[in-house]
């Protein structure tokens, strides 16, 4: 009896984040008793977004389930797979994080840093682990990615199979470990239902390129470089980084380790062993000045243009112990993420200026590997799952859409692909998936550390009133007898400049709203029609004089008040 209600609930299939965007991966898998999360990210804001840290995922969805939450599984250590965890935790109970080695010990070390009070339980997985959570049955398998430790998950419900490869790359000279290619084609032979797979190349062609590449570029630079070589990269490229490491052993250069996220994933990885460097090797920054410039490698954040990254204050002349110097070599190991090529030249621009020869990542010189997989390893993870049906995930939509083509040319009958956008949801029932009912989604915005987060409407508020200002409007009133006083003052803030020809629009303002509360209250109001009808009144005419939207804030003086 137990099996046949079972079998009555649906899997649906859902992401809180990472579909539309590239970041903030939180995957759901639900049926009527159970819940895993897989994966906790968040998204970085763009630049325009002012006075933000980090951007999560809404978990109201999370929290109307509260109950039936079994475990957290996190695939690898990025910020865009386990950055959100501390504010999850403190809205949500969950019972267990599932985590790697390496991403075990940097949620850890995240954790502190939030000063997180609440005990977390947080269990180690490795491959050959298979582990019950709830009705659902989860299994892992090793992926080559940028940061070692990386997993993808394979999810057994009473309902079918789910397999989710999280981000991976078929590299066959890896630095880290090898993808299990064997293991991903066991359970592809088995039978996979639905699976998901990262999309972030899905636009270029071809295989990206091996990690072993960029250490030929690597050592070029550093056997021309006559200075000081200033190298920045993502803290979380734990594969460039060890390859730096060689470089600088290689050519007998000290190590300055500048950036507080670099320092901690240095020390973390160092300490598992992941990166390996002799202690004599790495100086202090206040050590610096007791070397020649041609002994010295500084390893840096702000590869993105960063305003308040390592590298961003060398350009400006900020950091307490290093300044940019003539002869000095910066070579940025990455690749611009979308949106930060402004903030990057901005960067370059200022090193140049002060005489550093920069470097970065080109055709000519191939500084930088992706650790996402291109077409022919997309195809290739296509073709050895089988999977029946198939949901792009981690990418913009274009990427998604790509992914979802490039699916229906192996074969794939297009109505067994769907390209869903955060809160659309899959059911999967016996083996067959269909779409599903929409679940709650939202960004919230997390200003500093506070988990209370904003909310999307309040960034729009924030973008109104940057772009087109602010109206106040001060409206005395007598709800007793349900009189306007007198006419309403109109104070504005970052909208016009009061000029002779600005004041008497707003004097036409003040009589066309005097004219239109007169009238409304002719009748009994309430004060929340007085508000409405300032708000739509001055928003048109403003618009129409201006063709700008300001902000409009209606405050009501009731006489009665001070009685």
């Amino acid at each position: 009896m137990a099996n046949s209600i079972l079998l009555s609930s649906p899997v649906s299939i859902y992401a809180l984040g990472g579909l539309g965007e590239v970041g903030k991966n939180t995957y759901c898998i639900e049926d009527e008793n159970n819940l895993i999360i897989i994966d906790a990210g968040v998204m970085f804001p763009e630049a325009n977004i002012l006075g933000i840290s980090y951007v999560i995922p809404d978990y109201t969805q999370l929290k109307n389930s509260r109950s039936k939450i079994k475990a957290l599984f996190i695939t690898h250590g990025h910020e865009d797979h386990i950055g959100a965890i501390p504010f999850l935790i403190q809205n949500i109970n969950i019972p267990v994080i599932y985590a790697p080695r390496l991403a075990a010990a940097l949620i850890r070390n995240k954790l502190e840093e939030h000063r997180i009070q609440t005990r977390v339980n947080i269990v180690e997985y490795n491959e050959d682990d298979v582990i019950k959570a709830g009705d659902f049955t989860v299994q892992f398998f090793h992926v080559t990615h940028s940061i070692p430790d990386s997993f993808g998950i394979c999810v057994d419900t009473p309902q079918g199979r789910i397999m989710t490869t999280g981000d991976f790359k078929i590299d066959l000279t890896p630095i880290a470990q090898d993808i299990n290619l064997t293991k991903i084609a066991k359970l592809g032979s088995e039978g996979v239902d639905l699976l998901l797979s990262d999309s972030t190349n899905a636009e270029k062609e071809g295989y990206t390129l091996s990690e072993k590449e960029v250490i030929n570029a690597i050592f070029e630079v550093f056997s021309k470089a006559p200075g000081r070589l200033i190298i920045s990269t993502f803290s979380s490229n734990i594969s460039r980084i060890q390859q730096i490491v060689e470089a600088c052993v290689n050519f007998k250069r000290k190590i300055v380790i500048v950036g507080r996220s670099m320092d901690t994933v240095i020390n973390l990885s160092r300490n598992y062993g992941y990166i390996k460097v002799p202690d004599d090797m790495i100086l202090t920054p206040d050590k610096v000045k007791d070397y020649k410039p041609h002994e010295l490698v500084i390893l840096c954040t702000g590869s993105q243009g960063e305003p308040m990254a390592a590298l961003s204050r060398i350009a400006n002349g900020e950091h307490n112990f290093i300044r940019t110097i003539p002869g000095d070599t910066v070579v940025f190991s990455s690749s611009p993420i979308p949106g930060n090529t402004a903030s990057i030249d901005l960067v370059v621009n200022k090193l140049v200026r002060a005489g550093a020869n920069v470097i970065t990542n080109s055709i000519f010189s191939n500084l930088h590997a992706s650790g996402h997989p291109s077409k022919q390893e997309l195809r290739l993870m296509l073709k050895i799952v089988k999977p029946k049906y198939f949901m792009p995930v981690h990418g913009d939509y274009r990427m998604l859409r790509l992914h979802s083509e490039l699916a229906q040319t192996l074969g794939m009958p297009k109505e067994n692909t769907f390209i869903c956008a955060n809160g659309d949801s899959l059911s999967l029932r016996k083996h067959v998936v269909t779409l599903g009912n929409r679940v709650p989604v939202d960004n919230i915005y997390i200003d500093g550390k506070d988990i209370t987060g904003l909310s999307t409407a309040v960034i729009k508020d924030r973008n109104l009133l940057a772009c087109d200002g602010m109206v106040a409007v001060l409206i005395p009133i007598d709800s007793r007898n349900n009189l306007i006083l007198k006419k309403p003052e109109i104070t504005t803030k970052g909208f016009i400049y009061l000029d002779e020809k600005s004041k008497l629009l707003i004097e036409e303002a003040r009589n066309g709203l005097t004219n239109e509360l007169i009238n409304l209250m002719k009748t009994r109001v309430t004060f929340g029609e007085i508000k409405a009808i300032s708000k739509s009144y001055l928003g048109q005419f403003f618009f129409e004089h201006t063709r700008r939207n300001p902000m409009i804030i209606p405050i009501i003086m009731n006489k009665n008040d001070n009685n």
